[in-house]
């Protein structure tokens, strides 16, 4: 699987819409409407608190593991599009910007645009660039440049991340294991629901079972999937469709078609789950 790391080493997201932009990467735009219909079901409150200052203490947070840019806060609590990102980050006056000129372009572009439900959102990746942009542009209520998977959490992100009602990940499971997610749930008298969005190509399987270790029990949506992206050549399709095969899944109209495709995992407790069935979670209000 071709590897991006590049361009999360960047000052600001430029690079990041530039290059996937052109492979037409979509998951933020599946996870946009998907996680603002489970945020009350998670237990978020209906007048949400918009702290005036980071330090202040709100009653729930969104935890977003490999947050990179911040691109599901945005997306999450302001009237964008993902396709509006691609057009503003890639048009000829913002790329003729500097670093500073574009985070002080942001700051109002996202002030202008802020929902009236915005919630705090807490993002979490090993990309200390690119959470530094997200951090100064507001697009987070916190960011924490750290790797849970080789350390445990800094007692600053330990803190930070007791009120998150919802944890979601949209890139980066393929790299994650339960190591990132214990530290997290430790210590909870009510653990957050997790929401990832996952490639087909790898499995979920030891994240969902060291959830369930906190009460927590994973349910894959099986009714649809969602493209990723395209192939960056043949020899990456191939591998997806051999992956996808060998994990009993149908790569046919899907992978074989030329597209990366995710797959909903939630997990929540196993009361709710028994109430609520996930695909009427997911059905448009």
């Amino acid at each position: 699987m071709t590897r991006f790391d590049d361009i999360y080493s960047q000052p600001d997201p430029r690079s990041y819409f530039g290059t996937l932009g052109a492979l037409g990467y979509q998951t933020p735009h599946h996870a946009q409407s998907i996680f603002r219909r489970l945020l009350p079901l998670a237990g978020f409150p209906k007048d949400p608190v918009r702290p005036d200052g980071r330090d202040a203490e709100p009653r729930a947070t969104v935890l977003d593991i490999c947050c990179s840019y911040g691109i599901n806060a945005a997306l999450l609590n302001h009237h964008v599009t993902l396709q509006e990102l691609y057009d503003r980050y890639t048009s000829p006056r913002i790329v003729n910007l500097t670093t500073a000129e574009l985070i002080e372009a942001d700051r109002k572009y996202y002030a202008a645009r802020r929902r009236p439900d915005a919630v705090p959102v807490i993002g979490l990746d090993i990309a200390a660039p690119a959470i530094a942009y997200a951090r100064a542009t507001g697009l987070l209520h916190a960011g924490f440049a750290e790797n849970l998977e080789t350390a445990p959490p800094s007692p600053t992100l330990y803190r930070a991340t007791r009120s998150t009602r919802l944890i979601t990940v949209t890139g980066g499971a393929s790299f994650l294991s339960a190591r990132t997610f214990r530290p997290l749930l430790e210590g909870r008298q009510e653990p957050p629901w997790v929401a990832a969005l996952v490639l087909r190509t790898g499995s979920y399987q030891n994240i969902a079972d060291g959830l369930a270790r906190f009460g927590l029990t994973t349910q894959k949506d099986t009714s649809r999937t969602y493209p990723q992206r395209r192939f960056t050549d043949t020899d990456e399709q191939q591998h997806a469709i051999a992956a996808v095969s060998a994990a009993g899944d149908d790569p046919r109209g899907k992978e074989s078609d030329g597209h990366f495709h995710t797959a909903l995992h939630l997990s929540r407790p196993p009361a709710h789950t028994a109430t609520h069935p996930l695909h009427t979670l997911l059905q448009e209000p």
